[in-house]
């Protein structure tokens, strides 16, 4: 026998080991099974800075006006008084996610033809063009304060995106 006839066979053995191949794991199975997400609603998300100039305007009822979020499909602003926060805007591209649409379904407010829904005690939020949505968040607004401050902002601008 020849001496180079152990390496060879251990370099075989070691290839057809290395060569094997592991049945999938439940993870790998999953991803498969996983839906892709919706590439075309994705792509179509507006920036958020296509928001910023949608909101009411610096100085509305006294009230200054600093942008503190922005990113693919959001802009949120906040509403300042006297140095302390009055209330949260904000407006999101809905684009791909159905349950935000969802709960404008059976919303028996509206204004100007746009469902509203009070959400928790704090927020109200209107649907524009059953895609953007408008919410204004406060802890000391009443909804009807809120509803006017959904007023405020460039709602056929925001149709129109």
């Amino acid at each position: 026998m020849n001496t180079r006839t152990p390496s060879l066979l251990f370099a075989v053995a070691l290839s057809l080991v290395a060569c094997k191949k592991e049945p999938p794991s439940r993870w790998d199975e999953a991803a498969t099974k996983a839906p892709a997400p919706a590439v075309s609603a994705a792509s179509d998300i507006k920036p958020g800075s296509a928001f910023n100039a949608l909101f009411p305007s610096e100085g509305t009822e006294g009230m200054s006006r600093v942008f503190t979020a922005e990113k693919p499909g959001y802009a949120e602003a906040k509403l300042r008084k006297d140095g302390g926060d009055v209330a949260v805007l904000s407006i999101s591209d809905t684009a791909g996610d159905p349950q935000a649409v969802a709960k404008f379904a059976n919303a028996t407010d509206h204004l100007a033809g746009m469902p509203v829904v009070t959400v928790g005690k704090n927020q109200s939020a209107l649907l524009v063009k059953d895609r953007y949505q408008v919410k204004v968040s406060s802890q000391t607004l009443d909804p009807e304060a809120r509803k006017a401050w959904l007023k405020r902002f460039d709602l056929n601008g925001l149709a129109s995106l």
